[in-house]
């Protein structure tokens, strides 16, 4: 995972939760540090949007003709 910003527990406590999402929208991933020297990674994940449903049909048996060959 490409972390591309570390920022300290400490300077959480000092913004928003607003603040803190999009600063993770504009980074995507952030490592948090905390006092004791372990970290944690934060990575925002993005939903996408359904498929399309398409007109059409799947004619019978043609996952037997794909294999006859």
């Amino acid at each position: 995972m490409n972390v591309k910003q570390t920022i300290t527990i400490e300077s959480l406590r000092n913004i928003s939760v607003e603040d803190f999402l999009s600063l993770l929208r504009q980074k995507s991933a952030l490592e948090v540090q905390f006092p004791n020297g372990e970290s944690l990674i934060v990575q925002a994940k993005v939903e996408l949007a359904p498929l399309p449903i398409l007109d059409g049909y799947v004619p019978q048996g043609w996952k037997e003709e794909i294999y006859k060959h």
